[in-house]
C-alpha cells in the first residue's frame, strides 16, 4: 500500500479515500477515517473538496480518468472500429479491477440524472463513431450508436461483477460484436455508392460540420432536419 504521507496534501486525501473506499467496498467511509489516514484535519478536506462527497466524487473521477487514459493509449488511430472494440474491453477490465469505483459511477444512479463522471468516455466514443459515419460505415446517428454501446458495455460489466467465480469474457465479446453488428454496415465494411440512403444520410450528418463555410446556418439547420429524418 502506498504511504499517503509521501504525497501532496490533496493527493494524500485522494489516496486515503480511495484506499478506504476499496477496503470498505461501499460509500460508508467516514470523514474522520479519511483524515486520520491522510494525516490532516477535517478543515483541510473541506478546503480542497468542499465536502466528503466532493472528495469521493473526485476519487471516482480520478479512477475513471485513469481508465480513459488507458483506453486512449490503446487506440489504433487508423481504425476507429478497432479503437471502439479496445475501449469496450478496457471498460470491462477497469470495472472488474476497480469494482468500488465502477459501482459508484454506474451502479448507484438516480432516475433522470445522467452520470456526469462518464461524460468524457462517452464524448470520446461519439468522436470515434463520427469517424465511422464519415466512412459510410454507420447505420444510425453517432450519438444513438454511442448510447447503445454504452448501455450494453455497462450491462456486461455489471453482469460480470455480479457473477460468481472467474469472469467469463466470452459472452462480453459476443455482446460487443452483436451491438457493433447492429450499428455498423456489414460489420464495418464501407457501403457501396448504391448503399442504403439512411446510411449515406448518417455519413453526411457526421461530415456536415467539417466545413463551416459550405452552408449558411439556416441551410445547415434545414439540412440537419432533413438528414435526421432520412437517417431515421
Amino acid at each position: 500500500m502506498t504511504d499517503p504521507k509521501s504525497t501532496s496534501t490533496r493527493d494524500r486525501l485522494l489516496l486515503a479515500a480511495a484506499q478506504l473506499l476499496q477496503e470498505s467496498g461501499n460509500r460508508d467511509v467516514s470523514t474522520r477515517a479519511i483524515c486520520e489516514r491522510a494525516g490532516v484535519q477535517a478543515p483541510t478536506l473541506y478546503h480542497y473538496f468542499g465536502s466528503k462527497q466532493g472528495l469521493l466524487d473526485a476519487v471516482v473521477n480520478h479512477g475513471f480518468t485513469q481508465y480513459m487514459q488507458d483506453a486512449a493509449d490503446g487506440q489504433d488511430a487508423g481504425d476507429p472500429v478497432a479503437a471502439i472494440r479496445a475501449g469496450w474491453d478496457n471498460h470491462v477490465r477497469f470495472g472488474l479491477e476497480h469494482p468500488s469505483f465502477y459501482v459508484l459511477v454506474y451502479g448507484e444512479i438516480q432516475p433522470g440524472v445522467p452520470c456526469s463522471l462518464s461524460s468524457t468516455a462517452e464524448r470520446m466514443l461519439v468522436d470515434l463513431l463520427n469517424q465511422v459515419a464519415r466512412a459510410g460505415q454507420l447505420r444510425v446517428a453517432p450519438d444513438i450508436a454511442a448510447k447503445q454501446l454504452v448501455a450494453a458495455n455497462v450491462g456486461a460489466t455489471l453482469g460480470l461483477l455480479a457473477s460468481p467465480g472467474e469472469p467469463d469474457f466470452g459472452w462480453s465479446t459476443q455482446l460487443r460484436e452483436a451491438v457493433l453488428g447492429a450499428v455498423l454496415v456489414e460489420g464495418g465494411t464501407p457501403h457501396a455508392e448504391s448503399g442504403p440512403l439512411s446510411t449515406m444520410a448518417v455519413g453526411f450528418l457526421a461530415a456536415l460540420d467539417d466545413d463551416a463555410t459550405a452552408f449558411t446556418e439556416g441551410e445547415r439547420t434545414l439540412l440537419r432536419e432533413w438528414l435526421h429524418r432520412v437517417a431515421g
